[in-house]
């Protein structure tokens, strides 16, 4: 069996249990190989792997698809697909601690029909945001749009680029990180970078970002970063792996105590920030039906813009 999908494969060994079921109860954790959470229905088994599990309820109690009226703004709309700006504090799907007020709660009062996806607690979603990461985000309304837009996904089709607020000045005006990502050893809510060997050791799956330096300031700088992989926190991973956290991520070096050289407006304003500078930009790819290319952008939210503004006035290097 090496080799085949750990959400086929459950699903053989129990065909009174449905694959999407079997995706649910995998990410959300309750899958273990080798000991630890995969929360990936696509990890491919190797030999050697001991898979543990406990079978799953008939439905998680706490997950609620009910409609509900949150707004999102729509960037893109058609028949087939659409596309939101995701704000702050939005959880994509209902997970445990977050079992309704969604993004897809949200969508299934625009949209009562929607793609059923790889699970039926994110029905339409193609890919995700962290909850306090903003910006554009692809829904699928038809199981066709899901199927291609979810292959253009694997097969790297699907342009995605991030700007991000990071702190320090890199050295470098571009470069690429080129880390695998995996689930961090001890901490359940983090991921980590590791080494290339990891991959083959099945603890690690490939990432690569290539970051870009738009603008700088005393204290902080502004990345462009666009993803070559989409591993689940990448951005903010690899960011951190470079020596310049996102700023405002409380998992990866981001909350911190600024210098006393930083101007005090700029260490109350980073007290309030409530998540992560980091927003997804933009959008390229091919419409997975009429085959039209489609770029979309999404201008930076309201907090991000304040902040800028207050470097620019406060943090600005001598001679800008």
């Amino acid at each position: 069996m090496a080799g085949q999908r750990l959400d086929r494969y459950l699903a053989e060994r129990h065909p009174e249990i449905s694959r999407a079921r079997w995706q649910e109860w995998i990410e959300t954790g309750q899958v273990r190989v080798n000991g630890q959470p995969v929360y990936k229905p696509a990890y491919r088994l190797r030999p050697g792997d001991v898979v543990d599990y406990t079978l799953p309820p008939d439905r998680p109690p706490d997950f609620d698809l009910t409609p509900e009226a949150i707004p999102i703004p729509i960037v893109y709309e058609d028949e087939y697909l659409l596309v939101v700006n995701k704000p702050r504090g939005l959880t994509v799907h209902p997970a445990p601690g977050h079992p309704h007020g969604t993004l897809v709660n949200a969508l299934l009062a625009h949209c009562p029909s929607l793609a059923q996806g790889s699970a039926v607690f994110r029905p339409g979603i193609v890919h995700r945001l962290d909850k306090d990461t903003t910006g554009l985000l692809i829904v699928a309304k038809t199981d066709l749009a899901h199927a291609r837009l979810s292959a253009a996904l694997q097969r790297r089709a699907i342009e995605r680029r991030y700007m991000a607020l990071v702190w320090g000045v890199p050295k470098r005006t571009q470069w690429t990180v080129d880390a695998p990502i995996g689930r961090h050893p001890t901490l359940r809510k983090k991921m980590a970078a590791f080494p290339p060997e990891a991959v083959q050791q099945g603890k690690a799956r490939p990432a690569r970002t290539h970051f870009a330096l738009v603008r700088h300031w005393n204290h902080f700088a502004l990345l462009a970063a666009r993803l070559e992989t989409g591993r689940t926190h990448q951005v903010r991973v690899h960011a951190s792996a470079s020596g310049h956290p996102v700023v405002g991520d409380p998992l990866y070096g981001g909350v911190r105590k600024p210098p006393q050289s930083c101007p005090a407006p700029i260490a109350y304003a980073l007290e309030q920030l409530q998540g992560q500078l980091l927003h997804a930009a933009e959008l390229h790819f091919v419409h997975p039906i009429t085959g039209e290319p489609i770029t979309l952008r999404a201008p930076l939210p309201d907090d991000f813009e304040q902040f800028l503004r207050l470097l620019d006035a406060y943090d600005a290097p001598e001679g800008r």
